[in-house]
């Protein structure tokens, strides 16, 4: 390291501090701190203790000036994940969307949309990490955050950003969304913490919390699996009632004439198409039957082992389903699932309904009673929901029973068996395109798992406000859709499918399931990529990066002023931040 002086025609020469290093076996120079502005006697102290550095006994041959006093490493923060994150949100237009004009609930704003990202946790965690005394990383100084900052300016933030979510939404659907395009929609829970949310309820517990309080919401997203728009609804309020606002939104909000709609069968029921969908000119919808509707289409003959002797899917039509397409499909391996999981149940169920048959024929205190017995038959039968497939004879002094063939051949013969319905022309979608579709909504269930879980862990949610809650939710959606867009830029070192055309013509039938192309599955294998460097999931990625760190360098002169300086990345960080940057914006 040493102190050079480079000429600037009539004005004073350009002071600056530099180094020497080795690349590719040739020596090369570059330039750390522009040291003008010094003063002449700072700046020739410092060369005097850089000559003495490189003169020093104690110095390791190879080693920084830093190891032999002549500079003081004050500070050392992550930097690379936030520098990554924060690319992608500008890339994206994410505080010009926020909104037009820098102010402070912009910054912090797009600070909390960042730092769900890197560090998933509450309000306060957030402030915590933000703030000059806790700093976690560069988040706060990229972003222009007061040292100052705490949990309630972020409050006051997620108030200032929640009337504009109707705008942002329209300018995503502008974005993403076309005439004609298809549109994914599902619905989610997660648990609350509290119980004084108005929002709060308890419901289908999509959590497997049934003893907590909860809130809903639906994630519109389009063919892609890239979110547009979100809203949260009360824990109780059931899928279907959430169908018309999201039309709603869709039609006259986002101004989109003609869609595709693509909900499963708990979301578009019957009842839905009758009141909401059937008749509406330019609304088609992708959806499926529930299993009574299909056993209704066998009891007429209308399904049958023939329809799939040269592929898994047929088209069909049916009176009781007038202007609709209808494909039925065969999975083989969903079969074989469901007939030993119908098994399965069936025996436990034996095995429980045999406990009580004891009951009733033992010496001592035997169990008495048509009421106490059924009533503890009935809490069997319930428990693995085989009551159609048991024949009970219940007596005062006796119990038995026995095992219904007919019900469970009947159901035995469907399995493996759905049926996508649609209403799409002919020639728009193909049967094939139909169920390929309809099984798109695996992506938004991708979406539910990031958000809620692996990534920017949603939940436990604990604010007490509904328009808090609902702002939460929001900034989490922009999160996914900020990590969204990484991934599709970094999906050559993830273990994320990166040839998703390739996956596609690989599968014979769009009932099969979905295979990893012949890239996914050798970066599964071998855990590198085809240039040898190694492949991440998306949080090791972002800890990989996180140890590009900024540091602040003071040198050994009193009142000299210091510097910022960050670590050099390494090929594989160079690599990502270089698909970051060369991604094309949408």
């Amino acid at each position: 390291m040493f102190i050079e002086s480079v000429a600037n025609r009539n004005s004073p020469p350009c002071v600056l501090l530099r180094e020497t290093y080795r690349e590719a076996g040739k020596v090369k120079h570059r330039t750390i701190a522009n040291l003008s502005k010094w003063p002449s006697d700072l700046v020739e102290g410092l060369r005097r203790l850089l000559k003495s550095a490189g003169r020093s006994k104690t110095a390791p041959p190879h080693g920084p000036a830093t190891s032999c006093g002549a500079f003081r490493i004050v500070r050392s923060l992550p930097h690379g994940h936030v520098a990554a994150v924060l690319a992608t949100m500008r890339k994206l237009s994410i505080p010009a969307l926020l909104g037009s004009k820098p102010t402070p609930e912009r910054d912090l704003c797009s600070a909390m949309i960042a730092a769900r990202i890197l560090a998933p946790g509450s309000k306060l965690a957030t402030s915590r990490a933000l703030g000059a005394d806790t700093l976690e990383s560069t988040l706060a100084q990229e972003c222009g955050i007061a040292a100052d900052v705490d949990e309630n300016d972020l409050y006051r933030a997620m108030d200032w950003l929640l009337p504009r979510q109707a705008r942002i939404e329209k300018a995503l659907a502008g974005r993403h969304l076309r005439e004609g395009s298809l549109v994914l929609y599902d619905l989610t829970s997660s648990y609350f913490e509290g119980t004084t949310c108005p929002l709060a309820r308890r419901g289908h517990s999509r959590d497997g919390q049934k003893d907590k309080l909860q809130i809903v919401y639906g994630l519109l997203c389009n063919s892609e699996g890239t979110p547009v728009a979100v809203e949260v609804f009360a824990g109780n309020t059931a899928d279907p009632m959430t169908l018309a606002a999201q039309i709603k939104k869709l039609r006259q909000r986002f101004g989109i004439a003609h869609l595709v709609l693509v909900g499963d069968r708990g979301m578009i029921t019957q009842a839905r198409i009758d009141k909401e969908l059937r008749g509406v000119a330019g609304l088609d919808w992708i959806s499926a039957l529930r299993s009574g509707q299909i056993a209704g289409l066998a009891a007429e003959g209308l399904i049958d082992a023939s329809l799939f002797d040269e592929k898994n899917l047929a088209e069909i039509t049916s009176a009781d389903f007038p202007g609709e397409r209808l494909v039925v499909c065969r999975n083989p391996l969903l079969a074989r699932r469901r007939a030993l999981k119908r098994e399965a149940l069936l025996a436990a169920t034996e095995a429980a309904l045999e406990k009580i048959r004891q009951a009733v024929m033992r010496p001592r205190r035997p169990l008495r009673g048509t009421a106490a017995i059924g009533l503890r038959a009935g809490r069997c039968i319930g428990k693995y929901k085989m009551a159609k497939h048991f024949e009970l004879t219940i007596a005062e002094r006796s119990f038995s029973f026995a095992r219904r063939a007919e019900p469970i051949a009947r159901e035995a013969a469907l399995d493996g068996i759905y049926v996508v319905r649609a209403k799409v022309a002919d020639e728009s979608l193909s049967a094939t395109q139909l169920v390929e579709r309809y099984k798109d909504l695996s992506l938004v269930e991708n979406a539910f798992r990031s958000i809620k879980t692996v990534d920017l862990k949603v939940r436990p949610i604990h604010h007490r406000g509904a328009e808090r809650v609902r702002t939460h939710i929001f900034l989490c959606m922009l999160a996914y859709y900020v990590e969204w867009h990484m991934r599709a830029a970094l999906k050559s070192v993830l273990f994320d499918e990166d040839d998703h055309e390739a996956a596609r013509a690989a599968r014979t039938d769009a009932v099969d399931p979905k295979e990893p192309s012949p890239s996914a599955e050798a970066k599964a294998r071998t855990k590198r990529t085809p240039d040898g460097l190694p492949v991440h999931s998306f949080q090791t990625l972002l800890s990989d990066l996180a140890t590009i760190t900024r540091n602040t360098i003071v040198p050994a002169i009193e009142g000299a002023p210091g510097w910022s300086q960050d670590t050099e990345p390494t090929a594989l960080q160079l690599k990502i931040l270089t698909l970051l940057k060369n991604h094309p914006a949408p």
